[in-house]
């Protein structure tokens, strides 16, 4: 038996966001803004089971874990219509002369059931080499995101950053992310 070292892949920084819905032929929306994606993983943990005799421990089933997704926040730098109207739906208002030029956005009026619609998200980070040279990206992709109600708060001197709550549920069979290394960012069509 031999001792071997394993892979190592320095990963920094947020290098770019992108959600794409499962509608077919949808776009696939980038985010060159957000900084940071913080994520926690979502479990159900059965309890252990012991044979206790005499006070004496005889055998026990351990308890086990079990990963049920991820609870993902994401902090972009700016306000993107087009990504809150996928995490919770509503309406872009667009210029009636300049239709590219969006002048506004209405959420799902309460009670409504729009309530967004289920998208993949994929999370890229920087791999560097020893010399500081970009060598690749770390995309972690995860399934089945859907956005939770989105808030907004201001603050005087400061842009806003809003933070996005998200959760990702796995399918039966799929995993709960995966982890591809590319060797460069999608671009914008």
């Amino acid at each position: 038996m031999a001792t071997v070292k394993g892979t190592e892949i320095p990963t920094i920084d947020v290098s770019l966001v992108t959600l794409q819905t499962y509608d077919v032929g949808a776009d696939e929306l980038i985010l060159d803004t957000a900084n940071q994606i913080q994520v926690e993983v979502q479990t159900e943990t059965t309890d252990k089971i012991p044979l206790i005799v005499k006070g004496r421990l005889i055998a026990q089933k351990p308890q086990e874990t079990t990963v049920t997704g991820n609870n993902i926040t994401l902090t972009d730098n700016v306000f993107n219509p087009e990504m809150v109207k996928i995490l919770q739906g509503g309406t872009i208002k667009y210029d009636s002369v300049d239709t590219s030029k969006v002048i506004g956005y209405t959420p799902p009026v309460v009670g409504s059931s729009d309530r967004g619609v289920l998208f993949r998200l994929c999370a890229y980070s920087a791999i560097y080499n020893a010399a500081g040279i970009i060598t690749g990206y770390e995309k972690i992709t995860y399934p089945n995101c859907k956005g939770n109600p989105v808030a907004f708060g201001a603050e005087d001197g400061v842009f806003r950053a809003p933070e996005y709550v998200i959760t990702s549920a796995p399918a039966n069979g799929e995993a709960p992310y995966d982890i591809d290394i590319v060797s460069s960012l999608p671009s914008v069509s």
